[in-house]
């Protein structure tokens, strides 16, 4: 057992210490020097904890028509679905299979419209088109029907060649394509967004307006989304019922 002197010296080395060590010695092995580097972890696992969180409710709904959707994919993918035929790139031509998922669901008794957002160009953002695929649902008492929202290359719309390993463990927690809510899909971009301008500016990139997420949220409620085309099943065979509504401008 250490006598009453030899912790007394210990004492007095200790008191003798400046701030700055003392601080050190009650952290542990963690220094000054380390705390930008534990703030940047700690908002990585924050930015992960808010997707999963956000990722959890999304698939409480849209469950069966998102299994209904992979389902579909996976059948038309094993055939030869495009009738474009561009050059090079039949197997993954999105477009058709877009519109070959439309009329699969509309067939199965979905109710589905085939939409294209819409925008023009401003100081910020350059202009442009996207298109995805809305499926009117109701709910189970069939007293509020609820607009559904399918991105086929939703995962795909945040892939970035080089960003940071925090910035890609994040995108692989993203599912190839989204089935659900539009404010589930604007929560999930804001985040994932967000963490993409962080993980460019780390790697001292270029983020163009195209990656910001008030770009993004327009591929999907543009300022002037328009109805491209509408398929309607057969009220006989229909477990999604409503009147497909136009997807409205959104200023």
């Amino acid at each position: 057992m250490a006598s009453f002197e030899e912790k007394g010296c210990v004492f007095n080395d200790i008191e003798s210490k400046p701030l700055e060590d003392l601080w050190f010695l009650e952290e542990g092995s963690d220094s000054r020097e380390d705390t930008p580097q534990r703030t940047n972890n700690l908002y990585w696992e924050s930015q992960l904890t808010l997707l999963e969180e956000i990722l959890e409710r999304y698939q409480i709904t849209g469950t069966k028509l998102g299994k209904e959707v992979d389902r579909i994919i996976n059948n038309i993918k094993a055939s030869d679905y495009c009738s474009c035929f561009k050059p090079n790139d039949s197997y993954n031509c999105t477009t058709c299979l877009r519109k070959r998922v439309a009329t699969m669901l509309c067939d199965r008794g979905f109710t589905t419209n085939l939409c294209t957002s819409k925008w023009k160009a401003t100081d910020k953002f350059p202009g442009g088109s996207h298109e995805y695929i809305e499926v009117i649902a109701v709910t189970a008492t069939r007293k509020k029907q609820i607009r559904l929202l399918i991105e086929l290359e939703f995962k795909e719309q945040f892939q970035i060649a080089k960003a940071g390993e925090e910035y890609r463990k994040l995108v692989s927690c993203l599912p190839e394509f989204y089935v659900g809510k539009p404010e589930h899909l604007t929560a999930i971009v804001r985040v994932v967004c967000e963490a993409a301008k962080k993980s460019m500016k780390e790697k001292k990139m270029y983020v163009g307006p195209w990656r910001k997420s008030e770009f993004m949220q327009m591929k999907w409620s543009g300022f002037n989304s328009i109805y491209h085309q509408k398929t309607q099943a057969s009220e006989s065979n229909m477990s999604f019922a409503g009147t497909p509504n136009v997807v409205v401008a959104v200023n």
